[in-house]
C-alpha cells in the first residue's frame, strides 16, 4: 500500500513540475537577459564586481564590454582569496562548497558552490526524472533501489569551505524521501579505490531489487560486467524490475550498442549534462534526441562559434543569435561567481523552441595536425555508423595522429578496444573513413589531396584504457578519457596494449 501513495505522489509531483517548467521554455530569450543583469546586481559589491565596474552594466553589450571571456587561470587569483577565508571576492559571502576538480594545466581546480547554486544541481536532476515519469506516465521504479555510481562523499575543509567531488558533494543531498532506497551503502561509498569500491557495489547490490541505475557510461559497463562475471546472468534478468538508467559526463551513443548487450533489452535511458559550474541540461523527452538548456537555474549563457573561439575579436552570442547545428563554445555566468567563464564544452543546438542542444565535445579535445580540426562529435557519430552497420560492439576508442610515420604519408590512428570485433576489420575501417570524411570536409580534402593515407586501425587488448584511466589516477567516479587528442600522448600509452 505504502508503494502505491509513493507512485502515485510521484505522478502527480511530476505532472505539476513538468506544467510548470512550459513558462520557461517560451520566455528563455528574455529570462536569460534579466538574469544577467541581476546577476551583475547581486555581485556588484564583490572584489570582482568592483574591478569590472558593474555598477556600470546595465546590458549584455555593457557586461561583454566590462568582462572578457575567461578561463580557471585567469580566476584563480581570486578563487585562491575564497580558499583563504576571504569574503565578498566573486560572490557575495563566501561558497558553501569547493567541488574540486582535475585539471591538466592547473593541478587541481576549485570550483565555488554558493548557497544559491547548490540548489539547482539538485532540482535538475529531479526534473530530468519528473520528466521521465511525466512522460512514461510510470513511477514504478521509486519503489525499488537506486543506485549512483559516484565519488566519495567525504569532503574536506578549507577555511570553512567544505570541499570534494561534484558527485560527493550532491550525495549530501539527496532528498529524504530517496534515502531508503539508496545504494551503496555509506561504507562503500567512502572507499577510494575505485576497483574496489564496485566489487564491493556488486556485492550489495547483486540480490536487490534494483530499478534505477546511474552513472557515467564506462563506469556503469564496468559495474554490469562484475555482476554479470559473478551472476552469469545479464543485468535485465538479474534485475528484472530495472526500469531506468540515468547516465551523464559523456555522449551516451557510442555505448549505447555495447549496453544494449550487457543489458540483454532496451531499458530507459535519459541524458544529462552536470558539471561542477552547474547543472545545464537533460533529456526531456527520453525518446528523443536532444538536451533541454535549463535557462533559468541560475546561470546566464553565452556561445562562440568554435572557429572564432580563442580569436581576440571572436562574437559572444547569446540564445537570441545561435544557429542550429553549428557548434559553439560554452561561456558561462552563474550565481556562484564565475563570470564569463570557459568550461571548454562544445555544444550544438538542435532545436530552438525549446532551446536543446548536444555536447559535441571539448574546445582543447580535437584533432587538428593538419588542419582538419576534427571534433569528437564527428568522430563519436562516424564510430555509430560504423558500429551499427558491422554489428560490432566498442568498450572504448582514442584518435591520436601520426605526424611522423616511419614510411609513407602521416594518418589518423584509431585505437579501439573491441567488445566484439567485426567479421572484416578492413571493410570496417573503410567504412569509418568513409564516414569521417562524410562529417568533415578538411579531413576529405587532406585524403583526396593525398596529403593524408586513409585512417588506420590498431586493436587493443582488454582493459587498456582502464590501464590508461589508472595510470593518470582517474579510475573511476566522473574521469573521462578524451575521445581524440592533437598530439600522441594517450595514443603513445595505448600503443603498448596493441594486439
Amino acid at each position: 500500500m505504502l508503494n502505491f501513495i509513493k507512485k502515485k505522489i510521484a505522478l502527480i509531483w511530476a505532472k505539476k513540475h513538468v506544467k510548470q517548467t512550459e513558462t520557461f521554455k517560451q520566455n528563455a530569450v528574455e529570462d536569460q537577459e534579466k538574469l544577467l543583469i541581476s546577476l551583475v546586481k547581486t555581485a556588484e559589491k564583490t572584489l570582482f564586481g568592483r574591478e569590472h565596474q558593474f555598477e556600470n552594466i546595465k546590458t549584455v553589450a555593457d557586461f561583454r564590454k566590462n568582462v572578457g571571456i575567461a578561463d580557471y587561470e585567469d580566476l584563480k587569483p581570486y578563487i585562491e582569496k575564497v580558499k583563504k577565508g576571504q569574503r565578498n571576492i566573486l560572490w557575495t559571502d563566501t561558497p558553501i562548497y569547493f567541488a574540486k576538480t582535475s585539471g591538466t594545466t592547473s593541478g587541481s581546480k576549485y570550483i565555488p558552490i554558493s548557497k544559491e547554486g547548490m540548489p539547482y544541481q539538485i532540482a535538475a536532476a529531479q526534473s530530468a526524472i519528473f520528466h521521465y515519469i511525466n512522460q512514461k506516465n510510470n513511477s514504478d521504479f521509486v519503489s525499488g533501489k537506486m543506485i549512483f555510481l559516484q565519488g566519495s562523499p567525504e569532503l574536506e575543509e578549507i577555511n570553512g569551505i567544505q570541499t570534494g567531488r561534484l558527485s560527493g558533494i550532491v550525495a549530501h543531498h539527496i532528498p529524504n524521501y530517496l534515502q531508503k532506497n539508496r545504494l551503496p551503502s555509506l561504507k562503500t561509498n567512502l572507499i577510494e579505490d575505485w576497483e574496489t569500491k564496485v566489487d564491493e557495489i556488486v556485492k550489495e547490490t547483486e540480490k536487490e531489487n534494483m530499478t534505477l541505475i546511474s552513472g557515467i557510461p564506462p563506469w556503469l559497463i564496468m559495474y554490469f560486467e562484475k555482476l554479470i562475471e559473478r551472476n552469469g546472468k545479464k543485468i535485465t534478468e538479474l534485475f528484472p524490475n530495472l526500469q531506468l538508467i540515468i547516465t551523464g559526463g559523456v555522449n551516451y551513443e557510442p555505448y549505447r550498442e555495447k549496453m544494449k548487450e550487457l543489458l540483454g533489452k532496451e531499458v530507459d535511458t535519459i541524458q544529462t549534462f552536470p558539471a561542477s559550474e552547474g547543472f545545464f541540461a537533460f533529456q526531456d523527452d527520453y525518446q528523443h534526441e536532444g538536451l533541454l538548456l535549463l535557462t533559468n537555474h541560475g546561470i546566464f549563457y553565452e556561445f562562440v562559434p568554435l572557429e572564432a573561439y580563442g580569436k581576440p575579436d571572436a562574437k559572444r552570442l547569446t540564445l537570441k543569435d545561435v544557429e542550429l547545428h553549428k557548434d559553439y563554445a560554452l561561456i558561462l555566468t552563474t550565481n556562484s561567481g564565475l563570470w564569463a567563464y570557459s568550461i571548454g564544452d562544445v555544444v550544438r543546438f538542435i532545436s530552438k523552441n525549446p532551446y536543446r542542444i548536444v555536447v559535441s565535445g571539448r574546445t582543447k579535445h580535437f584533432t587538428s595536425a593538419f588542419g582538419e580540426h576534427v571534433i569528437a562529435f564527428e568522430v563519436e557519430e562516424a564510430m555509430k555508423a560504423t558500429v551499427e552497420k558491422f554489428a560490432a560492439q566498442i568498450t572504448e576508442f582514442h584518435l591520436a595522429p601520426q605526424v611522423n610515420p616511419t614510411e609513407g604519408l602521416p594518418y589518423h590512428e584509431w585505437f579501439i578496444e573491441f567488445e566484439k570485433e567485426p567479421e572484416n576489420i578492413e571493410d570496417f575501417r573503410k567504412n569509418l573513413d568513409a564516414e569521417m570524411r562524410k562529417r568533415n570536409t578538411y579531413y576529405d580534402d587532406l585524403i583526396s589531396g593525398n596529403i593524408l593515407k586513409p585512417l588506420i586501425i590498431s586493436k587493443l587488448k582488454r582493459n587498456a584504457f582502464q590501464d590508461y584511466a589508472k595510470s593518470e589516477g582517474k579510475l573511476g567516479g566522473q574521469n573521462k578519457i578524451p575521445r581524440l587528442a592533437n598530439d600522441r600522448k594517450i595514443g603513445d600509452f595505448l600503443s603498448k596494449f596493441r594486439i
